[in-house]
């Protein structure tokens, strides 16, 4: 990648201040490229090649970045929402600065896997209707879970006044007046996994992502809580 940037834009779309600002941190002398100051803040180079220092601190330039939420309930999968707090508002300043959305949606009220980025390519790989990318839900359900109902969601299911779902696989860990299942998806209708159990008579009672691609969330994430993926698990969500 030989792609030269302005030195503000770098620093600014970094979090280190406006342009205005950086313009004066240059301006001081600051600012070095390479071991040698730069007093020009329009001044082009490759950030991937060049060492950018200020001060004494090197700078640390990526163009994308990779969280995992474990989504807690209550919470918007938005960037933005006016009357609730969205998983934006969750994380630090310092990813917020580069503009990162939700990969996806969660409901309000279900928790789990989340995939924060500002990645469009990798976003729309894993939400392509076209890639088939598997969702995977732990699911508490009012009634029991039978064989019957893995057969009926193996075959799809009648949601939304005629459309019939992909195959899904159906899990059943319990079953009882509150039955515990895993329930593996290929799409992503809005509220899909409550209308498919309701197709059958049942309602979802506890919602929760567990794992995306070949992606599983990280258990010891409490809810709200995140993390920078790694980067073996960043390929896995690029090979999903």
């Amino acid at each position: 990648m030989d792609k030269k940037i302005r030195l503000d834009k770098i620093l600014s779309n970094l979090g280190y201040g406006s342009r205005k600002d950086i313009k004066k941190m240059v301006k001081s002398g600051l600012v070095k490229v390479d071991g040698e100051v730069v007093k020009d803040s329009s001044y082009k180079l490759n950030p991937y090649k060049a060492v950018i220092e200020i001060g004494d601190t090197v700078v640390e330039y990526r163009e994308f970045i990779y969280l995992m939420m474990n989504k807690p309930k209550g919470v918007v999968s938005s960037t933005d929402d006016p009357l609730s707090r969205t998983v934006i508002d969750l994380i630090d300043e310092k990813y917020r600065v580069f503009n990162p959305f939700p990969v996806g949606r969660l409901d309000k009220d279900t928790e789990g896997l989340l995939i924060i980025s500002n990645d469009g390519k990798l976003a729309h790989n894993l939400l392509s209707p076209k890639k088939h990318v598997e969702k995977k839900y732990y699911v508490e359900v009012e009634g029991y879970v039978t064989d019957d109902d893995k057969k009926i969601f193996a075959e799809g299911v009648v949601i939304d006044g005629g459309y019939k779902t992909m195959p899904a696989y159906l899990e059943i860990i319990e079953t009882d007046n509150i039955s515990r299942v895993y329930l593996t998806i290929k799409e992503g209708k809005f509220h899909q996994v409550k209308k498919m159990f309701k197709a059958v008579n049942k309602r979802v009672v506890y919602l929760k992502r567990v794992s995306m691609g070949r992606l599983d969330l990280d258990e010891s994430l409490l809810p709200g809580e995140y993390r920078e993926l790694t980067e073996e698990e960043i390929l896995l969500l690029k090979n999903s």
